[in-house]
């Protein structure tokens, strides 16, 4: 962790609509002695947020205000100098998010996102990653509902089975809420790119190596209903279970051999597969320029769901495991996944690499192997649930 930093914790895009939230939960919930910042291009935009803080606790009507852009590279360098971890929720980060990962990486700043973005992950890994070791960054993605209940949920359940033998494991997805505008110009931004997508993973899986001595794979599997969850199980190919392999790979807790299959959990067929069409509607319409265009102009960046919408959301992934003769099945679930739940994670995210005691990592590393337990535990105390509900039997 950088020493002798004016800040512990700047936060990048504080003007959006996860920015925001983000903001106002460190208002709330940050250690009174903690130093922060607001980082922007829009002083004006910034000035506003910091007026919205200062009605949470008057103090912080004196927080500094970073003006900083993404076209502007020293602007960058300034602001990843100046702390010891970096959060930014300026998307779509394929677009928007490599400059800053470049200062942070190296000026041996931590930083934090909530990207959900396979190929922006994979392409930093392989221009930064490097430069991170060197300099001792931890470059942690993926921050938000996006991918901490899944990566830290699979780390929590590995923990309830018996050690040092193999583990098959399964995650179901259920969640109601509705997208930002900003989420959505990252998922049509990603469906367009699909063919560049798979060669930045193909990429790192050469650079990257496998473990040795240990197996760990995914497995793809085919749409069915489960029984266990009482519901349809669509697979579902986001960033969430390549990065529960990542940390799979990477702690030998997973045991010799684990595999991970990752669903989606719909209760009734008719929305299962309107579901899967809607998706490959879109899908089909961001490969054309034109339709890709209409698609963005339908939401704007910055428009989100409102507060009493949010209040009604959740989600819930269900686990269920087995290793060493044992089966166990545990839950991670919470409200609001994609906003009040990401912002949570996010901002506690970066107040854990700030100031708990942490597994020496450097380099690009997910949560579970940065963060481990006291994100666990942070996470747990912030109002999320992990349960085990059946085993280890």
């Amino acid at each position: 962790m950088p020493t002798g930093r004016k800040y512990d914790i700047v936060l990048f895009g504080a003007t959006g609509f996860t920015g925001e939230l983000t903001a106002e939960y460190l208002a709330r919930t940050a250690p009174a002695a903690t130093r922060w910042a607001l980082a922007g291009r829009n002083e004006a935009k910034l000035t506003a947020v910091r007026s919205k803080l200062a009605a949470i606790d008057p103090a912080l009507a004196e927080l500094d205000l970073l003006t900083a852009d993404v076209t502007d590279p020293a602007s960058l360098r300034a602001v990843a100098e100046a702390a010891r971890v970096v959060i930014t929720t300026v998307g779509p980060y394929i677009n928007f998010g490599d400059p800053l990962v470049a200062a942070c990486a190296e000026a041996g700043t931590d930083y934090v996102d909530l990207t959900g973005e396979p190929e922006f992950v994979d392409q930093t890994y392989l221009r930064h990653h490097a430069r991170a070791v060197e300099t001792g960054a931890r470059i942690v993605h993926c921050c938000g509902f996006e991918s901490i209940p899944y990566d830290l949920g699979a780390y929590f359940t590995v923990q309830q089975l018996p050690e040092g033998v193999p583990i098959t494991m399964e995650g179901f997805v259920s969640a109601s809420g509705i997208f930002s505008g900003g989420t959505f110009h990252s998922a049509v931004t990603a469906f367009s790119r699909l063919r560049s997508s798979a060669k930045a993973a193909s990429d790192r899986r050469k650079a990257e190596g496998r473990p040795v001595g240990r197996k760990v794979r995914g497995v793809a599997g085919k749409p069915r209903h489960e029984s266990a969850v009482e519901a349809w199980a669509l697979p579902a190919p986001t960033v969430d279970p390549q990065i529960v392999l990542r940390s799979a790979r990477a702690l030998d807790r997973y045991g010799p051999e684990f595999s991970y299959g990752h669903y989606l959990a719909i209760k009734k067929l008719p929305v299962a597969l309107g579901l899967a069409g809607g998706v490959a509607g879109l899908v089909a319409l961001a490969q054309v320029p034109f339709a890709r265009n209409w698609l963005l102009g339908r939401k704007k960046a910055g428009d989100g769901p409102t507060a009493e919408r949010r209040a009604k959301s959740w989600f819930r992934v269900r686990f269920i495991a087995e290793g060493g003769g044992k089966r166990v099945v545990t839950e991670v679930s919470g409200g609001d996944p994609g906003y009040g739940e990401t912002a949570k994670m996010l901002g506690e995210s970066a107040l854990c690499l700030a100031f708990d005691k942490l597994p020496k990592t450097s380099g690009q590393v997910t949560t579970a192997m940065a963060m481990g337990d006291a994100l666990t535990d942070r996470v747990i105390a912030a109002g999320i649930k992990f349960s085990v509900l059946e085993g280890p039997s």
